[in-house]
């Protein structure tokens, strides 16, 4: 058989944000296709109407598009395999129910929900399947004329999967290797539903995976006790020959590593959990995004990445084209990977140093100009280029960097009674004069006179430039003295020094 084109498919279900868990599932299907020359499909299950919330498709393409992660086809990107929306594709599936039907591989199960209850209450761990399904309300118990009298009165009904026991059912994952379930432990799931003319999940996907030519399913390890039924139905359309390879991905668990990432964790902890942020049209909620937070979108990519998958190699900064070079589906984690949001930070601050000054000054500019200062683009970039190994975010330039842009007012209490001697004042005057005789102004040409003065006055010089640290700056912090002074100029430098002897003396 001919070695078919790589195809695999990211399917969300629109009930909401898009959990990050659900972001790295993408990941991984893009970097595989990629990694193979093949094509990655973006579809939306949708076929439960009662959990849709609106504006929550467009949300998880609008994340994609911030992040970086290109789709081949699928909604809103078209392709020849469509339509990609579960709920346009009803007819479809009837299709291949009625063949399931046919061949006696479902049946017709008119089980009211009332009746399920009465059941389970009735019967502790009760399953429906081969031991059981002759007690039930279904075409296989009931007499032939009892079952199309119900059909042709319209009576409400699923189509359920009939399992036969007794069977061993093999998953190849491509992670976690040859997975053996036995078919007794399986219910006869429900495929379709009457009541609303649509197909549950797990037919749904089998006939758009088969139709679309998905060649890999890469999903969440929680859709591992699912795999078997898939196999199952597999075989029953005689699909064999097409069945795609399966990879089950390690779960995203608490940064404390017991149980699964949920959204409680972000707001118990202060991190997103989420691309994008979010506003829940139901509860008007709004969630933390990524995006928003002032993360950049490589490094959520390059910490994404590497949570559950291990390159093998001590290298931890990838770029996408990196990534899709190094990425090894059969690497990733049986086990879950512990969600260290500390590290996502550290991405962040990595890729900051990584970016150009350049580039950091263009998204610290409006921030800059949002407090009133008119800064031009080369006095930014220099604030940058002194400033930005000293964040995690470009938001956190601000507090940290201001002085630069507005004189101090007021100075730092603890500071002035740490730095502020009984000497402090006259020293300060005796170098406002010294810094008035400088000509060449730039970080070496003021050393050099500053240096040479404070040696032949025989002044400590941690005492000196402390204060001078504190006249300028207002607080105890900053980059080195004269690449303050040189940014400020002779004139700015002055005028801040002469006021704090004024405030201070």
């Amino acid at each position: 058989m001919a070695e078919r084109k790589v195809r695999v498919r990211f399917a969300p279900s629109p009930t909401g944000a898009l959990h990050i868990g659900g972001v790295r599932t993408a990941l991984y299907n893009y970097l595989f296709a990629r990694q193979h020359g093949g094509e990655l499909v973006f579809r939306i299950e949708d076929t439960d109407s009662h959990r849709f919330v609106p504006g929550a498709e467009e949300y998880i393409i609008e994340s994609f598009k911030w992040l970086g992660i290109k789709f081949d086809e699928g909604v809103s990107f078209g392709g020849n395999y469509g339509p990609y929306r579960q709920s346009e594709r009803r007819d479809i599936y009837k299709k291949y129910v009625k063949q399931l039907l046919d061949n006696g591989k479902a049946y017709y199960a008119f089980d009211t929900p009332e009746e399920l209850n009465a059941k389970r209450e009735a019967v502790s761990n009760f399953q429906y399947d081969a031991h059981t399904r002759m007690e039930m309300r279904n075409s296989l118990a009931l007499p032939k004329e009892e079952v199309e009298k119900l059909l042709a009165d319209g009576a409400q009904y699923t189509v359920r999967f009939k399992i036969e026991p007794g069977e061993e059912v093999h998953v190849n994952d491509m992670i976690r290797g040859d997975v053996c379930i036995k078919s007794d432990i399986l219910d006869d799931k429900v495929l379709y539903k009457s009541a609303d003319e649509l197909p549950t999940y797990h037919l749904a996907n089998i006939v758009d995976d088969h139709l679309m030519e998905i060649t890999h399913v890469i999903r969440g390890e929680e859709w591992l006790p699912s795999a078997p039924l898939h196999v199952l139905l597999y075989k029953a359309f005689g699909w064999e020959d097409t069945m795609p390879r399966f990879a089950h991905l390690p779960l995203l668990l608490k940064p404390e590593g017991k149980g699964k990432l949920s959204k409680r964790d972000g707001d118990r902890l202060g991190f997103p959990v989420f691309p994008l942020e979010w506003h829940d049209p139901k509860t008007e909620e709004v969630s933390s995004g990524y995006r928003e937070s002032g993360y950049f979108p490589e490094a959520v990519v390059n910490f994404l990445a590497l949570l559950g998958w291990n390159p093998g190699t001590e290298q931890e900064l990838f770029s996408l084209d990196e990534l899709v070079q190094a990425f090894d589906i059969s690497k990733c984690s049986k086990s879950g990977a512990k969600y260290d949001y500390k590290k996502g930070i550290w991405f962040n601050h990595e890729y900051i140093l990584r970016k150009s000054d350049e580039e950091i000054a263009q998204l610290f500019a409006p921030i800059v100009a949002n407090n009133g200062v008119d800064a031009s683009m080369e006095q930014v970039t220099a604030v940058v280029h002194m400033m930005k190994d000293r964040v995690d975010f470009v938001k956190e330039l601000w507090p940290l960097c201001s002085f630069f842009f507005i004189a101090p007012t007021e100075y730092d209490e603890k500071t002035v009674k740490k730095r502020w001697k009984e000497y402090s004042a006259q020293q300060m005057t005796e170098l406002a004069e010294v810094i008035e005789g400088i000509d060449d102004f730039s970080v070496e040409g003021q050393e050099t006179v500053v240096m040479k003065w404070v040696e032949e006055k025989g002044y400590k010089l941690g005492d000196v430039m402390n204060a001078f640290r504190l006249t300028l700056v207002g607080i105890g912090k900053g980059p080195g003295m004269f690449d303050i002074t040189a940014f400020l100029g002779k004139e700015e430098t002055l005028k801040r020094l002469r006021r704090a002897i004024e405030v201070l003396h």
